[in-house]
């Protein structure tokens, strides 16, 4: 009798016996988002950490409570540590050379961020707060760290993990999501317009620009100086020339510890009570239309440019203004070259790519700024 008591006590033990039909719904949605990374390698640094989390968190849920683990991993997402780092790696990783050659790509970046500011509007219809829709609508700049960082320093941390995984499961759909859009937009001609190469940037330009940027940005927006600091100083590590090792550490080592805790605890925050409600469906709704409106915004304000220019600037460009970088810039690429092999569009789409990373991070600074943040 002890030993069936022992092992009766142990079969309890076990995950079987614990877990609702919302983990296992959850589990199988791990178990896809895997899929996508591993075999189709849909932003795969992205796509596994966030994926393994929810799949652990739905396994064994307090492992996100206080005292486990990812718990204290996020701790780091709620604090802004994490998505600043990011936003570090990316500066270190990033050339802002082609917006600086033609800041006109500001203005792409710019328009792009059209779909925040109209999920904001939605979310308040949907009967969402005032913070609480600035906190959703963010999504629609396709930035993943400035997501969870305005739900952080908004106070909309019950809602974080819906809105973080919205954001970057959109920046790894970028592939599938924009082409119909950018397509639908344009016509083959307008897709086959091959533009001038950039000008050459001088070194002085490129290190002078990152202090620019901040001085402006944060002298008007200075709760921006989280993300556009970090942002800048990692691009700055980089064009100095002068500090190597930490180039090499903000963009390589840093980047990837980073990626590894923001993910898994991201993924983390998706257990079935916390996740498989409506509010999680309509942030995952608002977040789609808000993406798919920055790219139409993007492109359509391309197709300006186009006829100001007189057909000089591509409109396929206009939608690499979503923040997803270099995605979405790489997509832009790829439709241009579907019309015509020999365009190559990629520097010239990196422009409105890195303006619209920018573009995100002072969105959220108004936001903050209206919130008294």
């Amino acid at each position: 009798m002890g030993i069936l008591e022992t092992l009766g006590n142990l079969a309890h033990q076990t995950a079987f016996f614990g877990l609702s039909f919302g983990n296992y719904a959850m589990i199988v949605v791990a178990c896809v988002f895997l899929y996508l990374a591993i075999a189709k390698e849909y932003e795969p640094l992205l796509l596994v950490p966030i994926s393994f989390g929810m799949l652990l968190v739905n396994i064994y849920p307090p492992i996100m409570e206080e005292g486990g683990l990812l718990h204290y991993f996020f701790l780091l997402d709620e604090w802004s540590i994490l998505p600043s780092l990011i936003f570090m790696g990316v500066g270190a990783m990033t050339d802002f050379g082609p917006l600086i050659a033609n800041p006109m790509s500001f203005l792409l970046g710019a328009a792009a961020q059209f779909g925040i500011f109209a999920a904001y509007i939605g979310a308040m219809l949907l009967g969402f707060s005032d913070a609480a829709a600035a906190a959703v609508s963010i999504i629609g700049g396709a930035d993943g760290p400035t997501s969870i960082f305005l739900a952080g320093k908004l106070g909309q941390t019950d809602i974080m993990g819906p809105i973080a995984v919205a954001a970057y499961s959109y920046m790894s759909l970028v592939p599938i999501i924009q082409p119909p859009i950018m397509k639908a937009l344009t016509t083959e001609e307008e897709r086959k317009i091959k533009m001038e190469q950039l000008r050459p940037v001088s070194k002085l330009e490129k290190i002078l620009f990152p202090v620019i940027v901040t001085i402006v940005v944060c002298m008007i927006l200075p709760s921006t100086a989280p993300l556009v600091g970090m942002l800048m100083l990692g691009n700055l590590f980089k064009e100095s020339g002068v500090v190597k090792q930490l180039t090499e550490t903000a963009s390589n080592a840093m980047m990837y510890i980073v990626v590894i805790l923001l993910g898994t605890s991201v993924g983390a925050t998706t257990s079935a009570e916390a996740f498989l409600n409506w509010t999680t469906i309509k942030i995952v709704v608002l977040g789609l239309i808000a993406f798919c409106f920055g790219t139409a915004a993007g492109v359509i304000f391309g197709k300006i440019m186009c006829k100001v220019t007189g057909g000089k600037v591509n409109p396929l460009i206009g939608s690499a203004g979503v923040s997803a970088v270099p995605m979405a810039a790489r997509v832009s690429q790829k439709v241009g070259a579907e019309a015509d092999p020999t365009n190559f569009l990629l520097m010239h789409a990196m422009g409105p790519n890195v303006a619209g990373v920018i573009g995100t991070a002072v969105a959220a600074g108004v936001f903050m700024a209206i919130f008294g943040v």
